[in-house]
């Protein structure tokens, strides 16, 4: 059975990161899964899931560290619970208000409150194409206990985007 890591990677923007980590992943036979990667504020950040030969996983981590000195910084991790099945009815939330402090703290209030897991999520900050006022954007991806009131759910949510003035659409 293969060993699963879990990767975070940031490090100054520039070119040739990707090729660095996925250079040292191939080099220890490591098999590059899932990634979610950009540039933020100036730097390159990322998460991705790799697979390796248990007896290559102790030399791939350490080669994983070294990469710092190259300017990126990788933390690792042993995924353990990569084969435990997670319940639940998928739904996805999309919102869009005026950008103002606050917002995710209140979603993600009302979603831990019902046991919700948010499985992933993207934010952005732009500009109204009909005012110069800066709107938030956020897209998300739940999963929702199977015992869950949707529409306790959908109620919560409603009451947070009239008090925050945004609107929420779940799907």
């Amino acid at each position: 059975m293969k060993t699963s890591l879990v990767l975070t990677l940031i490090g100054p923007d520039k070119p040739g990161l990707v090729e660095l980590l996925s250079g040292t992943l191939a080099e220890h036979r490591a098999n590059w899964q899932e990634s979610s990667m950009s540039r933020l504020a100036g730097k390159f950040a990322g998460i991705l899931t790799a697979t390796v030969d248990p007896d290559r996983s102790d030399s791939l981590l350490n080669a994983l560290q070294q990469l710092e000195a190259q300017g990126l910084k990788v933390i690792a991790e042993v995924d353990h619970n990569s084969s435990t099945e997670r319940l639940g009815k998928e739904v996805s939330l999309e919102l869009v208000g005026h950008d103002k402090p606050g917002i995710v703290r209140e979603i993600s209030r009302a979603l831990a409150k019902r046991n919700i897991s948010v499985e992933r999520l993207e934010t952005e900050v732009v500009s109204g194409s009909m005012s110069a006022e800066m709107l938030f954007k956020a897209s998300a991806d739940l999963l929702v206990p199977t015992d869950a009131d949707l529409d306790d759910l959908q109620d919560g949510l409603e009451a947070i985007a009239s008090d925050l003035m945004v609107d929420i659409v779940l799907n």
